[in-house]
């Protein structure tokens, strides 16, 4: 009866969650930030796309759109939020029972200061979700569910949501462990979900970015921390507006210059996902290529990179995309039943 109650208590406590996210507009909403970023990148597309052909409003743009809310938040609505904090409980409760010790309460990263909870959970969980990804494309099983992500046939920001819903079963499950294991809290968490959301809408945007101007939005970034005292970084004591805008800067002009050669190599970007997307793969390389959905270094380190050349204009998707279900309704099912029930 406890965990019917969890159950219950978590679906009308995500409800409510939702509905005051919609209703109360502020700096720490999912849902605003989520437009807010989309409609970003989606005027960064207008005013400067990399494949200038292709339509602002692309093939498939509004079933795009529709994943996007569907994914942060319809699913969980529906499903997901309940059902997961009956599993967190009974994985709590039967790592209580077993060893006696509560992971929620032992918080290892308790004494650290903010920016490195922050590093160490952006670190950790892209790591993980890059193994899970490679998961994704070698698992038969799996690889069924993640074709439609993969069903994209022109990309735009709006595909970067594009999945299936049995993914961020797999996906939050996979990640929760370790991350719960370091006690990463609530609000580390939508710092980290937020920065991740944008460098994943960046990787499926329709735009072409240098690796200066990378490194000089990187160096802004890290500059507006240390002018603002944020992220526990208090390097400047009571700094002048003056001097907070000649930090940002300055940390712009650092960038540019120091991190701008190294980008390509660090994080990924449209250049690089472009070919992880490719409708036709190398023979090396059968199961996939760049797996990496923030961090670039994992492709590299593990022999996954590859940009042969400027893939602005490759065709997209896989073998029999054509034949693949158009419709969001059909895309729903997909791996539950045989590709051959499907088909």
């Amino acid at each position: 009866m406890e965990y019917i109650k969890v159950f219950y208590e978590g679906y009308i406590n995500y409800a409510n969650y939702l509905w005051y996210e919609i209703t109360h507009p502020s700096w720490h909403n999912y849902f605003y930030w989520l437009i807010l970023v989309s409609l970003f990148f989606f005027g960064l597309e207008i005013l400067a796309p990399w494949r200038k052909q292709q339509a602002v409003f692309r093939k498939d743009f509004w079933l795009d759109v529709f994943y996007m809310f569907f994914n942060f938040f319809l699913f969980s609505l529906i499903i997901y939020n309940a059902a997961s904090d009956v599993v967190v409980n009974l994985f709590n409760d039967g790592i209580i029972a077993l060893t006696g010790w509560d992971m929620q309460a032992a918080n290892p990263l308790r004494q650290f200061p903010l920016w490195a909870i922050l590093l160490i959970g952006f670190v950790v969980r892209d790591f993980v979700q890059w193994w899970v990804h490679r998961l994704l494309h070698r698992v038969e099983w799996l690889w069924r569910f993640h074709k439609v992500h993969h069903s994209v046939e022109q990309m735009g920001f709006a595909a970067h949501l594009r999945y299936h819903w049995m993914e961020n079963v797999v996906y939050r499950s996979l990640e929760y462990i370790p991350l719960a294991l370091l006690g990463i809290g609530l609000y580390d968490f939508f710092i980290i979900h937020i920065f991740t959301l944008a460098v994943g809408h960046f990787n499926h945007s329709n735009i072409t970015v240098s690796g200066k101007v990378k490194g000089a939005v990187l160096g802004a970034l890290l500059g507006l921390v240390v002018a603002t005292g944020t992220a526990d970084i208090d390097l400047l004591e009571e700094p002048t507006l003056l001097i907070q805008l000649l930090t940002i800067i300055g940390g712009a002009g650092i960038g540019a210059f120091v991190l701008g050669p190294a980008m390509k190599f660090l994080f990924n970007s449209p250049e690089m996902h472009i070919w992880h997307h490719a409708h036709d793969l190398p023979d090396s390389h059968r199961y996939g290529v760049n797996f990496g959905l923030s961090l670039a270094i994992w492709d590299y380190l593990f022999g996954t990179a590859y940009i042969p050349y400027n893939g602005r204009d490759i065709r997209l998707g896989f073998p029999g995309v054509e034949h693949f279900p158009a419709t969001f309704g059909a895309q729903f099912v997909q791996g539950i039943r045989s590709e051959s029930e499907s088909s």
